[in-house]
């Protein structure tokens, strides 16, 4: 690695350091959310509700090939840093081959699945006549044909940054969002294509963004330890556990937000298709919140692997304190900006009386949770930076399904719609405070290291 890249983690000034990793990462993030937002915001310009609501329907399905992207992207991604600050070269190389070839198979597979099954897919995630024909279409070009380069361009976004080159990761990330918001709009309207052309578009972007990617490690590959070559594929000195323990927790939070976002479309849609486009475009807007904590937290372990690796706590402790604080400020004015331009933002999506009616509800509810994400969502990067497993899966599956889910019903019976997306807040406060419990007994015996 670059003597510059070696300094970052060791010996530049922590806030200075944690700025350089996360800044990149942060509007890397928000610009995959502003193109996943472009696919609702030009399918609502066809001013029908029916493929906004298809859209938000095939939503938690796409989630699971996120969830598997950083099942190998974030797991690979700890134990990259901490084997550099351990100064085990070779562990890297194996570690890079094993989650590149291992993730492009899974998601082939995933792909596969989703074709073959889709009649009993889509009606299990409420997709009824009037969408399963947008689902299927939808679905057909992000996962089945599109599955490969989206799972990669965000696994190599991570093993890219792991060793330091965070700048370089976020290019790649923000690459493939623009790209997407360019090509919305030609293929949806230009082509006539609708719901197709922006899914069409989401693959030929993740497609162009995996292969900068590809490209930036061939040219580098003097500089980077990370490596394309299947020859290094390793499956031994249980690396496999060591990445996918590490990577769980992410994952699970994703197989959970599934679980969560199928139970409150089938919820909603005892009430009407425009609810359903209603919370869509509200978790849409919302995500923008969750892009910050997450681009805040995800930036940040390669820092506090490599010095917890590196037996350095004074320094990985500044980095935590930085972290947070960082987190819980952004995300706190976040929340505000999104209360008070609830309306006028989802409108802007679609301009339909009762999906923005639902959608400024939903916003108002939901936008509570940033602060209590970014402190659940730092906390669980900790404890993956250093290689614990137990403690960020129990925080994962509290924040989405383990809490959120009955509360759903609950207030549903209480309340009926205005009722449900109160589960939200109240289950990210409660992981919050959980998470809070589980980290300071870690935080305290940091402190007696150093």
């Amino acid at each position: 690695m670059k003597e510059s890249k070696t300094e970052l983690f060791e010996n530049t000034p922590v806030v200075r350091a944690v700025l350089a990793l996360v800044v990149p990462t942060v509007i890397s993030q928000i610009i995959t959310v502003i193109y996943n937002m472009a696919d609702t915001f030009f399918i609502g310009q066809l001013g029908d509700p029916n493929q906004v609501a298809a859209a938000s329907l095939s939503l938690p399905l796409f989630f699971l090939i996120t969830g598997m992207a950083n099942l190998f992207g974030i797991g690979g991604a700890s134990l990259i840093a901490r084997s550099m600050g351990a100064g085990d070269v070779s562990r890297v190389k194996k570690t890079s081959a094993f989650c590149i070839w291992t993730s492009a198979a899974v998601a082939f597979l995933y792909g596969l699945v989703i074709l073959l099954f889709r009649k009993a897919v889509f009606p299990a995630v409420g997709a009824k006549e009037d969408t399963f024909g947008f689902c299927s279409s939808y679905l057909f070009w992000t996962l089945t044909v599109g599955g490969i380069p989206t799972v990669l361009n965000a696994v190599l976004a991570h093993l890219v940054r792991a060793e330091g080159y965070s700048g370089q990761a976020s290019f790649g990330m923000a690459l493939g969002g623009g790209l997407n918001i360019v090509l919305d709009p030609v293929l949806i309207f230009g082509f006539h294509l609708e719901i197709t052309g922006a899914a069409i578009a989401t693959m030929l972007s993740n497609l162009i963004a995996t292969l900068y990617f590809i490209v930036l490690i061939l040219r580098k590959r003097d500089r980077f330890h990370l490596t394309l070559s299947p020859l290094f594929y390793s499956v031994s000195d249980g690396l496999p556990k060591e990445v996918l323990l590490v990577g769980l927790p992410s994952c699970v939070m994703s197989l959970m937000s599934i679980f969560s976002n199928i139970t409150l479309n089938k919820l909603l849609v005892s009430y009407s298709n425009a609810a359903v486009a209603g919370i869509g475009i509200a978790k849409k807007i919302d995500m923008l919140a969750v892009a910050i904590a997450n681009g805040l937290s995800q930036g940040v372990i390669p820092l506090i692997g490599y010095n917890y690796a590196a037996k350095n706590i004074r320094r990985m402790r500044e980095a935590v304190r930085v972290t947070l604080l960082l987190s819980v400020a952004v995300t706190t004015v976040g929340a505000i900006l999104l209360f008070t331009c609830a309306n006028p933002l989802v409108r802007a999506f679609i301009d339909d009386a009762d999906t923005v009616r639902y959608g400024s509800m939903f916003q108002r509810i939901i936008c509570i949770t940033g602060p209590f994400t970014a402190v659940s969502t730092v906390i669980i990067a900790i404890f993956q930076a250093v290689g614990q497993k137990g403690k960020p899966l129990i925080l994962s599956m509290m924040r989405k399904g383990g809490l959120d889910v009955p509360f759903m019903f609950l207030l549903d019976a209480l309340a009926g719609v205005n009722g449900i997306a109160w589960a939200t807040p109240i289950a990210d406060c409660g992981a919050m405070l959980v998470g809070i419990l589980l980290f300071v007994p870690l935080w305290k015996k940091m402190g007696r290291e150093t």
